[in-house]
């Protein structure tokens, strides 16, 4: 679950929301005028009283038919006029915002793909997710009606109260008596809703992340029959989210009954006061009818106050959880001179050190002043016990993870001089844990190659890692793999990605592992196609078995985070202990991180 929990105190909603702009500004116009056409549509009513009044006090009290059907005729039009005005806000809001939400969702997803490795191990899944959909759904709602509705209620009571007190001031003052202790009612609110909403939101996210492990876990849940430790995980996460959705239910509820109940309390006592008026002649009948009129005419904007505050504050909380995954900094590509680079020195290490980003200072780094040289055309094999640092050095080599000191280069130029794309082109890699796509077998291939890569170049590959089963598949290579190749074997699915691995003819090659998962057979025939492909490339292999071991015309032995030694297969047999002592293993080791 995701470190990541930011705090509400002294969070301005405003400020918040503001950074909306950039995306609201492309179809601001059509905002804007959805906003003109709902103001325009609420004054419109704000008239009806107006007309109440002309009707009383004159067709009324003359008793003047066609006086009252003109006058019913005049409230028709202003009905009609009302309804119609706020059909064409609708129709004005729809299109630009689900535009607005599409943008905002493309350019999170874009973001997380050029954000660093350490960022995605360190946030869960769920919270990203839940900012992508929910986050963003409420944020369309909020746009489309509590930030015009806002405008509007505003305008609408100002103008309703300027009315009031213009047909008479001292019923006026009896309806204003309630606005300051709603106003204080209203920023209590607003922070202690603030606060709740975003509790909401962040346990949201991480149910969502149950959700997700659980589905993609089910037969570890199944084969370990843990459904009901598993459901009762998901039942108390649900029920803490449901004890929160209860208290802003409870907090919506009390400013719902203030905001309510103290109008209502100023309008009764204006309707007794107002009818004395009356009767003692002080103000005619038409007047108390457009006063008392206007004042329930603001009761919908009134009212409406706690539920929109409600909105916009989850709607800035959900702006907040967007850009605290926008505010991350992306991969950087450096800007060092490329001149006079030496070629044809393959894959090089120069005093590398590593240390993961959430690592204690204090503690020992990863890898420590790692030097290694694979000659170019040459395939090196990386042997060293659990947790030596052998994943974490091939991750190194793509840029996965940014050295912390030292350099590595490709034919003598640094890694980091080159762009990420141009890196990545060069160097193909396979991991031990196989991850495909819910695409096509050959998509799955093919992301390995550029787009220019044909069935030539996928049946190649496919041969190379033996995969040949893919023609028995109902599709052959245009057949589904489903979410993660659960559909397929573990050793389907590496042969698969190592078939991704070598289909772009890449002049690199990092493989971490990459037949743990075949059998004896398999494994020797993939091991004689590999062996003509290394022969065109410079690699450097994690290796386990000295199956794979014997792949390497030399190898390097990893100890500690430390290079210490280095020879080939035989010559480590006879000379190092550590070494004879790996290869003599029977079980297969795997690396902690």
């Amino acid at each position: 679950m995701s470190t990541t929990r930011a705090t509400t105190k002294d969070r301005s909603a405003v400020r918040t929301l503001l950074r909306l702009w950039p995306y609201v500004r492309p179809v601001r116009t059509r905002l804007f005028s959805a906003a003109f056409v709902a103001v325009t549509a609420s004054l419109v009513g704000l008239v009806i009283p107006l007309v109440l009044k002309w009707m009383v006090d004159g067709p009324v009290a003359d008793r003047d038919p066609a006086g009252v059907w003109l006058g019913a005729l005049y409230l028709l039009l202003l009905g009609l006029a009302e309804a119609g005005l706020f059909g064409m806000r609708r129709w004005l809001v729809a299109r630009p915002l689900s535009h607005v939400e599409a943008e905002m969702r493309a350019d999170l997803y874009r973001h997380l793909q050029r954000l660093p490795v350490s960022f995605h191990d360190r946030w869960a899944s769920g919270q990203l997710l839940s900012r992508g959909t929910t986050d963003l759904m409420l944020l369309r709602m909020f746009l489309a009606f509590p930030l015009t509705f806002l405008l509007v209620n505003a305008v609408t009571i100002l103008v309703g109260v300027i009315i009031m007190l213009l047909q008479d001031w001292s019923l006026g003052l009896v309806i204003l008596g309630p606005a300051l202790p709603v106003m204080v009612m209203c920023v209590i609110f607003e922070h202690r809703y603030a606060v709740v909403a975003r509790r909401a939101q962040d346990q949201v996210g991480d149910l969502t992340t149950v959700v997700e492990e659980s589905v993609l876990g089910i037969r570890i849940i199944k084969g370990f029959g843990r459904h009901r430790s598993q459901a009762r995980a998901f039942r108390e996460l649900s029920s803490t989210l449901r004890g929160t959705e209860l208290r802003k239910a409870r907090l919506l509820a009390t400013i719902w009954a203030v905001i309510v109940t103290l109008p209502e309390v100023a309008i009764g006592a204006a309707l007794v006061l107002g009818t004395v008026q009356v009767a003692d002649g002080e103000l005619s009948a038409g007047t108390l009818v457009a006063f008392l009129s206007t004042a329930l005419a603001l009761r919908w904007p009134v009212d409406s106050i706690g539920f929109l505050l409600a909105m916009s504050q989850e709607a800035a909380t959900a702006t907040e959880r967007y850009f605290e995954v926008m505010d991350e900094r992306p991969e950087q590509e450096t800007a060092r001179t490329r001149a006079g680079v030496p070629k044809g020195e393959g894959l090089r290490f120069e005093d590398v050190v590593f240390r993961y980003p959430d690592a204690d200072p204090a503690s020992p780094p990863t890898l420590d002043h790692v030097d290694l040289h694979v000659r170019p055309g040459e395939s090196l094999a990386l042997v060293g016990a659990t947790g030596s640092g052998k994943t974490t050095l091939t991750a190194l080599v793509p840029r996965l993870h940014e050295v912390t000191s030292g350099r590595i280069t490709l034919d003598g130029e640094d890694v980091t001089a080159m762009s990420r794309e141009e890196l990545r082109a060069k160097v193909a890699v396979a991991f031990e844990e196989p991850t495909l796509f819910s695409a096509s077998v050959g998509e799955n291939v093919l992301m390995g190659a550029d787009d220019s890569a044909g069935a030539a170049e996928l049946e190649r590959a496919l041969e190379v890692a033996q995969a040949g089963f893919v023609h028995a598949l109902p599709q052959g290579t245009g057949t589904q793999v489903g979410e993660q190749g659960l559909s397929l074997s573990g050793g389907q699915r590496q042969r698969l990605a190592l078939a991704r691995a070598v289909v772009g003819r890449p002049r690199f090659l990092v493989l971490d592992d990459p037949l743990s998962a075949l059998d004896v057979h398999t494994e020797a025939a993939v091991e004689a196609a590999l062996r003509q492909v290394l022969s065109d490339t410079t690699a450097l292999i994690v290796a386990h078995r000295p199956s794979t071991v014997l792949l390497a015309d030399r190898v390097a032995l990893l100890s500690g985070g430390r290079v210490t030694a280095v020879g080939t297969h035989q010559e480590l047999l006879r000379s190092n202990t550590e070494y004879a002592h790996l290869m003599s293993g029977t079980g297969r080791q795997e690396d902690d991180r």
